[in-house]
C-alpha cells in the first residue's frame, strides 16, 4: 500500500479509492471493510477531527470499489479507474443517499442502508450501466 504513498503529494479522493482497490484485492472486500474504516477512523481520531469519520460513508466506498473489482480482472489500477470513472467522482454517494442521511449521526456511528437507491449489485433490474455510468466493459 506504500505505493499510492509514493506517488501522493497529497492524499485525495482518488488515493482513498486507489488504496482502497489494493486493500479489496489483497485482503478481500469484507476484510477490506474492517481495514479501511478502522483506518480512516484512527487517522480522524490522531488529526483532532474525530467528528469527520462516518461510518457509512466509509464502509459504501469500500463496497462500491469491491464491487467493480469483482467484476474487473485488471491489476492496473490507472485501467481500473478508466474502466469505473464514476469511482472517481466524490460525489457518487449522492446517487444512493440523501445528503441529509449521510450527515445523521447514526450514518457516522455506524451502517446505515442507502435511501434513494440500493446498490447495483443488491437490485435485480440490470440497472448498473445507468447507475455508475460504466464508459467499457471489464
Amino acid at each position: 500500500m506504500d505505493e499510492v504513498m509514493d506517488i501522493a503529494d497529497r492524499f485525495g479522493h482518488r488515493q482513498h479509492v486507489h488504496l482502497t482497490w489494493l486493500a479489496v484485492r489483497r485482503y478481500g472486500s469484507d476484510a477490506a471493510v474492517d481495514l479501511m474504516c478502522d483506518g480512516i477512523q484512527r487517522t480522524a481520531r490522531y488529526s483532532g477531527v474525530p467528528q469527520k469519520y462516518n461510518a457509512t460513508v466509509s464502509r459504501a466506498w469500500v463496497e462500491l470499489v469491491g464491487h467493480h473489482v469483482g467484476e474487473s480482472d485488471t491489476a492496473d489500477f490507472d485501467t481500473f479507474a478508466r474502466r469505473h470513472p464514476a469511482l472517481l467522482d466524490k460525489k457518487l454517494l449522492t446517487r444512493f443517499y440523501r445528503s441529509s442521511t449521510l450527515a445523521d449521526a447514526r450514518a457516522r456511528a455506524g451502517w446505515v442502508e442507502p435511501d434513494l437507491a440500493p446498490f447495483p449489485w443488491r437490485r435485480g433490474d440490470g440497472a448498473h450501466q445507468q447507475a455508475f455510468g460504466s464508459s467499457s466493459p471489464p
